[in-house]
């Protein structure tokens, strides 16, 4: 069956195969899903990976193992009744309720949305299906994801096994990006130009995004590595940081350089000794002489500029042109991607200066004041506060694995260093560069069952 779906349908056919297949031992144990997913999920943003499959929309394989995942954990959890802790409380009333409200009241404004997003590709619907699909179902799915993971942790002799998969697709990723541009034969200094923002969007990800990705994965490494008392493993993990450490400098992404750092600076903080500080001071040392100088000239661009030019030009061209929008529903916001029927965007269109054609604010806090007001936004962060320290108890917590309590410590670092540099661009609403965090929400969730 296999063979003949292959001679009509290609690759594609290949990869639905090899899902199905996965499906069958699902089926004996979800478990099995959940490993796939951690693999997988993110993969599935990647252009290398099929999004529709035999012109269905949403037919491909992270989607139907999503759902096969989530059929074989519900016919066991309604045997034991383990479906009812599956949803944590804090998670439902503080995450997942203002984002559905959100969606609720943006479904209202779907006809207002400015007529040159869809005209110009930068958003795939124009109804109100389309829009529940992307800006609520798609993001949501990542939130299932880290369910799904932690009812696997919950019911594992050694959740610490998940961290092999999380290892393989933090290799793959990081992969992609070095091969794209050694294939591409661009060289730093053009990397490194505002010009080249887009170079990486062919992999499916922009730059930052792809950066932002790469910070969370290298806090999970590094705190991993430094706690791990497995000699064999430890070399591994070290050449897994390397690797995306050299991916996250072709992003040539600010933000991620930033949030580099500050991952740094909590490990010196957090793992106070002599020989980690040594270590640090060293490097701090060297790494003037050791980092290509197309690194340096773009961490310092528009310094010296004005605080626009640092900003490139997000103050001047949607930060101060969206403050009218927020004072219009200053307490509950005007729903999930309000920037897309904005008074700004429709004045842009009409001719009148001011605001970037853009689909988000590239600020995670004023989105969510855009979207969801003062109330949503309060939620959001009170959600990640609840997040932050749920990651950081289970990071002393001595009763678990050294390496798994690294892990836990290094997503706390990478959560904070998330929402540090949130401030110029991501979202506090699910992103697909957030997926190593979730996959961490996940385990704490399954561990503290």
């Amino acid at each position: 069956l296999a063979g003949a779906a292959i001679a009509l349908a290609d690759v594609k056919a290949l990869v639905l195969c090899a899902a199905l297949v996965g499906c069958a031992f699902i089926l004996l144990d979800f478990r099995v899903g959940v490993v796939l997913l951690i693999v997988l999920v993110p993969l599935s943003r990647s252009a290398l990976f099929p999004h529709a499959m035999f012109g269905i929309t949403g037919l491909n394989p992270v989607n139907l193992l999503l759902a096969a995942t989530l059929g074989a954990w519900l016919l066991r959890a309604l045997g034991d009744g383990s479906w009812r802790r599956f949803v944590p409380r804090p998670l439902l009333w503080l995450y997942l309720l203002p984002l559905v409200a959100a969606a609720a009241l943006g479904l209202r404004h779907v006809d207002d949305i400015v007529s040159g997003f869809p005209l110009y590709g930068l958003i795939q619907f124009q109804d109100a299906p389309g829009y529940l699909r992307d800006m609520l179902f798609k993001p949501l799915l990542l939130v299932l994801f880290a369910l799904l993971v932690g009812a696997a942790a919950a019911r594992s002799a050694r959740p610490a096994a998940f961290l092999v998969p999380a290892c393989v697709s933090i290799w793959v990723m990081g992969a992609i990006v070095l091969g794209f541009v050694l294939l591409e034969g661009a060289g730093l200094a053009a990397l490194a130009s505002g010009s080249a923002r887009a170079f990486l969007s062919p992999l499916g990800m922009h730059a930052n995004e792809l950066g932002r990705l790469y910070v969370s994965a290298y806090a999970l490494l590094l705190f991993t590595a430094a706690a791990s008392e497995h000699a064999a493993v430890r070399p591994l993990l070290i050449a897994t940081l390397v690797l995306v450490v050299l991916s996250l400098m072709l992003t040539f992404s600010r933000g991620a350089f930033l949030g580099f750092m500050l991952v740094n600076v909590l490990f010196l903080l957090w793992r106070r000794s002599g020989k980690v500080l040594l270590l640090g001071a060293l490097l701090a040392t060297a790494a003037p002489l050791l980092v290509p100088e197309a690194v340096l000239e773009r961490i310092g661009a528009g310094v010296g500029q004005g605080s626009n030019a640092v900003s490139a030009g997000r103050i001047d061209g949607l930060w101060l042109p969206l403050l009218p929008d927020v004072l219009r529903s200053p307490v509950y916001g005007s729903g999930l991607g309000s920037i897309l029927w904005s008074g700004a965007m429709h004045d842009a269109q009409a001719g009148v200066p001011g605001i970037i054609g853009a689909t988000h604010p590239h600020n995670a806090y004023l989105e969510a004041l855009l979207d969801m007001g003062l109330v949503g936004l309060a939620l959001l962060c009170a959600w990640w506060l609840h997040a932050w320290r749920g990651l950081r108890a289970l990071a002393a917590d001595a009763s678990l694995e050294p390496a798994l309590r690294g892990f836990f410590q290094g997503a706390a670092a990478g959560l904070a260093a998330l929402l540090a540099i949130a401030v110029a661009d991501s979202s506090l609403a699910p992103r697909a560069e957030q997926v190593y965090l979730w996959l961490a929400i996940g385990l704490m969730y399954g561990l503290r069952r």
